[in-house]
């Protein structure tokens, strides 16, 4: 089992509520100058949850299940702000009011630009709530730490996820199951933040033969995948021998510079994190949740 400082990483409640989708209100131009309007970043989404195809979709920028926010009017000033470091993948949230009261579901995503953190309820509680219900979440994980691995850092993360990821130590290493290499060529959106303790960045997919030959377009929402000589520590670099690993958070996208988008967990050296490819190595296969939550269960 991996050691961490878990006991020493605090634990806070964030109000929030659903975020309306949104709409630039005009065209959008793709990345091969072709006009469209689809539905885009936010809202209570029925029909896309982690365990879905991140492609395909009649859409750009999609966010799977609740998109939440806890100031619409003001994105990036408090307390959104907070709601989205705090945050982290994998913590617990529950639904305080309206019919849907009492449900409870995963934060499963974080999105930079809609400032949005993604929570995954049951569809049939998603189905009961309105933009104006309160959601509670646990939020805990920012600071968390491996004890045994100093240079690897860790941004994000519950820090009961780990441990459920089937992470196997070996020779001084980490072998993490990530679903996709991603090269680091195809990084776009997003590259050169000042740090990754909120949001995302982006999976180009504008080239069509890079797509295939990793196959990029198998990505789900929820998958861990492997980021290829990016380095995470203070922001988001290139940086050769380096390696990050992060979970899939939007869908595909048009525009260019853009594509699946993916939130830090891990980054360090690729002498202490080996990537291993495992087509379950998702959130929701991991969780039981999204696609996956009733998968197996008795009626």
């Amino acid at each position: 089992m991996l050691k961490t400082n878990s006991e020493k990483t605090v634990e806070m409640l964030m109000q929030c509520k659903p975020g309306p989708p949104r709409t630039r209100g005009t065209f959008q131009v793709d990345h091969g100058g072709v006009p469209f309007i689809l539905p885009s970043i936010g809202g209570i989404t029925l029909n896309v949850l982690v365990g879905d195809s991140a492609f395909g979709l009649a859409g750009d920028h999609i966010e799977p299940g609740a998109s939440c926010t806890a100031n619409a009017e003001k994105r990036n000033d408090f307390p959104n702000d907070s709601l989205q470091i705090y945050s982290c993948i994998g913590n617990r949230a529950t639904i305080l009011s309206g019919k849907a009261e009492g449900a409870e579901g995963v934060v499963t995503g974080k999105h930079g630009g809609s400032e949005h953190i993604m929570i995954d309820f049951p569809v049939e509680a998603m189905e009961k709530m309105s933009y104006d219900d309160t959601i509670m979440v646990r939020t805990r994980g920012q600071g968390l730490q491996l004890t045994d691995y100093p240079k690897i850092r860790l941004y994000n993360l519950d820090p009961e996820l780990p441990g459920k990821m089937n992470i196997v130590e070996k020779d001084s290493k980490l072998y993490i199951p990530v679903t996709t290499l991603v090269p680091a060529t195809c990084m776009g959106s997003g590259v050169g933040s000042p740090h990754v303790a909120s949001g995302d960045y982006d999976i180009m997919t504008s080239d069509r033969q890079t797509v295939a030959a990793y196959k990029l377009d198998r990505i789900r929402f929820g998958d861990f995948v492997a980021l290829l000589d990016h380095d995470n520590s203070f922001g988001r670099a290139y940086r050769k021998n380096s390696v990050s690993i992060g979970i899939v958070v939007h869908s595909d996208c048009l525009r260019a510079g853009h594509g699946p988008g993916v939130t830090t967990l891990f980054t360090g050296s690729s002498s202490q994190i080996v990537p291993v490819i495992d087509p379950e190595a998702n959130i929701a296969d991991i969780l039981k949740i999204g696609r996956m939550r009733n998968v197996g269960k008795k009626d």
